[in-house]
């Protein structure tokens, strides 16, 4: 499957896979800005997903070792959206602090299709085994 991108910078790095098989395209950031309460990091990438696909932007393992956790867990982007794909981190507090810098591969992005959602509210649920057990309900 072909996905048009574009570099908005000559700095970008075009994503690409690092092994044969992997899901996620490693993504680069080009620019770092310190906030009081984030960092952000810009890939100077942006995406044109058809329609019927969504790319989900992950940290990738090497965050274990960074004082740093995505801000909203998994980006989302649209099949609509034209922008840059942004990295935006909030500082762990751990013993050292330890970030990205502006060249490292910060995050991936993941495309995967998914289906078109027809919902139909009802006053009653199917019941199940499970029921509404929630936190903890299936044991530690």
């Amino acid at each position: 499957m072909k996905v048009r991108f574009k570099k908005l910078s000559e700095k970008a790095a075009t994503p690409s896979y690092a092994k044969p098989g992997d899901a996620g395209l490693d993504l680069v950031a080009i620019s770092k800005t310190d906030c009081d309460s984030y960092i952000e990091y810009g890939t100077g990438i942006a995406v044109e997903l058809p329609e019927g696909y969504v790319g989900l932007v992950f940290p990738r393992s090497s965050i274990s070792s960074k004082s740093l956790a995505l801000s909203n867990s998994v980006g989302v982007v649209d099949s609509g959206y034209r922008g840059e794909i942004k990295f935006r981190f909030k500082a762990t507090p751990t013993f050292h602090q330890h970030h990205y810098e502006v060249g490292d591969k910060i995050g991936q992005l993941v495309i995967m299709p998914y289906p078109q959602i027809e919902l139909e509210e009802v006053l009653v649920l199917n019941e199940t085994v499970r029921g509404t057990g929630g936190f903890g309900s299936s044991g530690s």
